[in-house]
């Protein structure tokens, strides 16, 4: 493993990131998606593309965990049944 500091690396000139940061994809999303119940079948289409997986199951529909999405929209472009619109995030 590279050791800056044996290589003669300033401290300076070499960040590393010591603090875990706790910010998810959902926190920096500028859109995100909201299912119509009424629409979705329960096909799972997006819950296959998702590149993130934060679609979730529910009894009669399918899902979006918004703490892990990051606003991509693939889930609302590949719906079939158009049941998924992206809206833009509050104080986005």
């Amino acid at each position: 493993m590279f050791d800056p500091a044996k290589a003669g690396v300033p401290d300076d000139l070499c960040p590393i990131a010591v603090d875990i940061n706790p910010m998810l994809p959902g926190d920096w999303r500028s859109m995100r998606p909201v299912v119509d119940r009424d629409k979705c079948v329960k096909c799972a289409v997006c819950w296959l593309y998702c590149p993130v997986q934060c679609i979730v199951e529910r009894p009669a529909w399918f899902d979006v965990n918004l703490a892990t999405c990051k606003g991509c929209g693939i889930c609302a472009n590949e719906c079939p049944q158009r049941a998924i619109t992206m809206i833009a995030e509050v104080g986005a």
